[in-house]
C-alpha cells in the first residue's frame, strides 16, 4: 500500500517557458478539478527536451515542500505523445512524470512506480488526449485528482519494476580525483555541477579544473573580488563555478555537459 497522503500541494517543472498559454491551461484543469489545489512553480526553464536537467532540480527541490506533495514534471524530447507516464512515491511524495529517465536515478524497487494505462483515461474522467500535450490532457487532471485525494498512486495503473535509467551520469570519485560535469547554468551565469557535497570531504583543500583552468574553493561569493573566478558548495549541496559580479558560463564559454575535476590543491 503507498505512503503517500496528499497535501494539497502540487509543483510543476516543465521546458514550456513563458510563451503562449501552455502553463496556464494545466494550472487551468487543476483549478478545475480540484479548486483548492495549491501550484507552485518549481520551473519552467529548464532546457528544451532534456529531461536530465528537470530530474537533476526536482530531485534537489521535493524534500522543500511537504510530504504528500505531487511533484509534475513535464520535460521529453520532441514531445513524443505514445511515452509513458509514471506516478512514483518516494519518501511521501507522488511524481507524475514520463519515462523518459527524468526520475531514472531511483531504484524503482525502493519507490513505488506505477505506469498510467490509457485505458482507465474514462473511467478517470480524463479528456481525449491531445497528440502533442500530454502535460494538460493528462499529467495535469492526474496529478490534480492525486493531490485531492481523489486518486491513489495505485488507481493509474500497474505497478512495475522498471524504468528507463537516467541519461545523466553520476559523478565519479576515483582515490585522487572526482569528475562530474557541468549540468546547466543559472540566472546569474553560475555552472551548476552534478558534484555533491560529500564527494568533497575527502580532500584537505579541493581545487577545481575546468577546461585546464584552476578554480579556487571559497565559501561565499563574497571571498572573490570582482571579475574573479570561484568554485564553492551552493544552496543545493552541489559544487558550482562562478564569476564575482559576472557570469562564469560568458567568461569561460563553458556551456553544459562541460568536465570539471576537483582534486587536492597539492597533487
Amino acid at each position: 500500500m503507498s505512503t503517500f497522503r496528499p497535501s494539497g500541494v502540487v509543483t510543476m517543472t516543465t521546458d514550456l517557458g513563458h510563451k503562449g498559454p501552455y502553463v496556464a491551461t494545466m494550472k487551468g484543469v487543476m483549478l478545475a478539478r480540484f479548486p483548492d489545489v495549491g501550484i507552485v512553480d518549481l520551473t519552467h526553464d529548464v532546457l528544451v527536451h532534456w529531461p536530465a536537467e528537470a530530474g537533476f532540480w526536482l530531485r534537489r527541490s521535493y524534500r522543500y515542500f511537504p510530504k504528500g506533495t505531487v511533484h509534475i514534471a513535464v520535460v521529453d524530447p520532441g514531445g513524443r505523445a505514445g511515452r509513458e507516464v509514471l506516478v512514483i512515491v518516494h519518501e511521501h511524495h507522488a511524481f507524475v512524470v514520463p519515462d523518459n529517465g527524468l526520475l531514472g536515478h531511483l531504484d524503482p524497487e525502493r519507490a513505488s512506480v506505477h505506469r498510467f494505462d490509457p485505458r482507465k483515461g474514462p473511467s478517470l474522467g480524463l479528456p481525449e488526449p491531445s497528440a502533442t500535450f500530454h502535460g494538460r490532457d493528462i499529467f495535469a487532471p492526474i496529478g490534480a485528482d492525486l493531490a485531492s485525494g481523489k486518486l491513489s498512486p495505485e488507481g493509474v495503473g500497474p505497478r512495475i519494476h522498471e524504468i528507463v535509467p537516467s541519461w545523466l551520469e553520476e559523478a565519479v570519485a576515483g582515490e585522487r580525483e572526482v569528475r562530474g560535469a557541468v549540468i546547466t547554468t543559472d540566472n546569474f551565469g553560475n555552472l551548476i555541477t552534478n558534484i555533491d557535497e560529500e564527494l568533497l570531504a575527502r580532500f584537505s583543500s579541493p581545487r577545481v579544473e575546468i577546461t585546464g583552468k584552476r578554480i579556487p574553493m571559497r565559501s561565499t561569493y563574497a571571498e572573490a573580488g570582482p571579475g574573479e573566478y570561484l568554485a564553492l558548495v551552493n544552496a543545493f549541496g552541489v559544487l558550482e563555478i562562478a564569476r564575482a559580479e559576472k557570469s562564469a558560463a560568458k567568461g569561460l564559454g563553458i556551456e553544459r555537459g562541460a568536465v570539471v575535476i576537483v582534486r587536492d590543491r597539492e597533487d
